[in-house]
């Protein structure tokens, strides 16, 4: 997994979602003076630690959080079990002499601007492994199996194309990173082999209200599993174009997370102190309601934290606006209005690049 130059995968991620916390509250403190990100360490009794970066009521971020956790400990057989499904590698002996070894890190965010024209963002991208050894973050050790996951998507309440367009154009340029010149530039190649287009088409379909056969926003990014296997979702040119050492996907990673700054933090900017109504934030909170639904009901980010021994609650539900709305049988959102034009894409996803 590493050489004796080279710290442990867990250790690079690790540091990496440090770093790339601290740049992101920077970047967004930049935007909103009014007020500071509280920052919250804490510590998980079976092991591990996490930092959360929170704020709220602040004239541009109404409440927003950037949150890393490094943890580690035992998985019980039944997660065991779930993740053999897509990860043949773990060894079927390891379920029957009970718990095994986890380490997992990641960094997770999700802003909710008080602008009703500036659109909420979420990403997260995260690191997993499995070992023979008890695990721990000071150690190397013998990893049985290992993936990367993550993504980032764009949930605005008006539709700004520009916008749109502008934040999945940084994504793919991101997840493009290691392709030759000559595959970039060429758009039929690029089609064939490059990983925006089969991650956009995995965010459309997964943030998708089921209930309300809306998605939650205009998409972004949606990843998982992904390791030297062939992914079941990329295509054969893909799977042989794309990174499969744990190295070339963390260059993948870092390349994704970096991206984070300049695919929002200009829309931030352009939006944040635009005019609004009344009607205009009773959409915004309608939609975050919206928000809300998907997030308790179907993502599997919130349901695995909550589920998870030790788990921080108020981490996990840092992803939840402040406010929100519920309205029965609403009359906003009719053919005509400001806010049909977003309707239509959250119920037929478009391609925006």
């Amino acid at each position: 997994m590493a050489s004796s130059h080279t710290p442990p995968m867990r250790d690079q991620m690790t540091e990496y979602i440090k770093a790339l916390q601290i740049q992101i509250v920077s970047a967004l403190e930049s935007l909103d003076q009014t007020n500071t990100f509280l920052h919250d360490s804490w510590t998980r009794e079976q092991g591990g630690y996490g930092i959360s970066c929170v704020t709220s009521n602040g004239k541009v971020l109404e409440k927003a959080g950037v949150n890393i956790s490094v943890v580690h400990g035992d998985l019980p057989p039944a997660a065991v079990q779930q993740m053999r499904v897509n990860h043949k590698e773990i060894p079927e002996m390891n379920m029957q002499g009970g718990n095994i070894p986890f380490f997992a890190c990641g960094i997770s965010l999700v802003i909710h601007p008080r602008n009703p024209m500036a659109p909420t963002v979420h990403a997260n991208y995260r690191y997993f492994e499995i070992s023979k050894e008890r695990g721990s973050t000071e150690t190397d050790p013998d990893v049985i199996s290992w993936w990367f996951g993550g993504g980032a998507d764009l949930t605005p309440s008006y539709l700004y194309e520009d916008d749109a367009a502008h934040f999945h154009t940084t994504l793919r340029d991101a997840c493009h990173g290691y392709l030759p010149e000559e595959v970039r530039s060429d758009s039929i190649k690029l089609a064939s082999t490059g990983l925006y287009f089969p991650l956009k088409k995995w965010c459309d379909e997964y943030f998708v209200i089921s209930h309300r056969g809306e998605s939650r926003g205009l998409g972004g990014i949606f990843f998982d599993d992904l390791n030297a296997s062939p992914h079941p979702r990329f295509s054969e040119a893909a799977n042989a174009a794309r990174p499969t050492t744990p190295e070339g996907i963390f260059k993948f990673i870092q390349s994704c997370g970096d991206a984070f700054i300049p695919s929002y933090i200009p829309i931030l900017s352009r939006r944040m102190n635009e005019s609004y109504t009344d009607d205009n934030r009773r959409w915004q909170l309608l939609r975050r309601g919206r928000y809300v639904e998907f997030n308790l009901v179907y993502d599997r980010g919130t349901k695995f934290g909550i589920q998870t021994p030790g788990a921080r609650i108020e981490s996990i539900l840092m992803s939840l606006p402040e406010t929100a709305r519920w309205e029965y049988m609403s009359d906003m959102g009719a053919e005509g209005t400001e806010e049909a034009k977003i309707m239509k894409y959250l119920k037929n996803p478009k391609d925006w690049i």
